[in-house]
């Protein structure tokens, strides 16, 4: 498999659905709609709406039925981009190569695009029950997933502990952050590709583990990055941890044990996948990508 040709592929897929899905710039209210735009379609990777299209296709599902509820993940993800870069916040001034929201729009417009891009995301999230492309009853189960993913015991909660704790957090503290403010979403993200593809339950257990362990790759490897990435490919600053006093594995552990964390939580993920066939293909080099990944 050319791994990253499929991502590209399948981001794609994603891309097209969410320029159907957004109200156009000149929406009414424009200036709402123009900076939910420009954050939303600033770059990424799709990884959430594409390990929701994944997890489905593991389950034997089908990714147009989905696609609307895989967007609404992104759709949360930028959202929780825009606040996290809010001076209240991080305070970044760049975001993938450009200005964030809140430097290009102001930061009450960028409160107000979040808001709305995460209300949006629920808006999606009903829109297969009410046309009866899906289960209401897999549908509710979604909505509920992705609330708790979102919500003070998920997404929120790891932003939380990561405000109010300084630089010399203990380990469990650290790894608490990383699987709730990065890891909660991902896993949210399999578990609704899933469940809405009507998923066993070893499945969905399967998955949801690797999806636990892909997800604290994931930000090791984000900390990583941060101290020996290059500034032009991950398009902001480097040393933002440093400068804002977080706490990260390589701080806390060096960078030889970071490393070392990262391929843990690869195998990890690696191994829950040992049941799948061929389907599971892409979720096995996904996870080896986050680890080895320059941007």
């Amino acid at each position: 498999m050319d791994f990253i040709r499929e991502l590209k592929a399948r981001a794609a897929l994603v891309d097209r659905a969410l320029e159907e899905y957004l109200p156009t710039d000149g929406t009414h209210p424009a200036v709402i709609h123009e900076a939910m735009r420009y954050s939303l379609f600033a770059g990424g990777k799709r990884l959430r709406p594409v390990l929701a299209l994944s997890a489905s296709e593991v389950a034997g599902g089908s990714v147009e039925k989905i696609m609307p509820a895989a967007c609404a993940l992104e759709l949360i993800h930028t959202y929780s981009l825009i606040h996290d870069d809010l001076p209240a916040m991080d305070d970044d001034d760049f975001r993938r190569g450009r200005p964030t929201c809140h430097k290009k729009y102001g930061e009450a417009m960028a409160i107000l695009a979040g808001d709305a891009l995460l209300t949006m995301a629920f808006e999606l999230l009903t829109s297969g029950a009410l046309t009866g492309a899906l289960p209401a009853r897999e549908s509710l189960a979604v909505i509920s997933e992705v609330a708790v993913a979102a919500g003070s015991r998920g997404l929120v909660g790891g932003q939380v502990v990561d405000i109010i704790s300084d630089d010399s957090v203990d380990p469990a503290t650290l790894e608490y952050i990383h699987r709730h403010k990065t890891g909660a979403l991902y896993r949210g993200s399999v578990r609704l590709g899933a469940i809405l593809s009507g998923a066993e339950r070893h499945t969905l257990d399967r998955l949801t583990v690797y999806a636990e362990h892909l997800g604290l790759a994931f930000q090791i490897a984000d900390d990583i990055l941060d101290v020996t990435g290059d500034e032009e490919k991950i398009g902001k600053p480097l040393k933002s941890d440093v400068k804002n006093k977080k706490a990260t594995y390589p701080a806390l552990y060096g960078l030889a044990a970071a490393r070392a964390k990262a391929y843990d939580c690869r195998d990890r993920a690696l191994t829950q996948l040992e049941a799948f066939g061929p389907e599971a293909d892409f979720l096995r080099e996904l996870v080896r990508f986050v680890v080895d990944r320059d941007h």
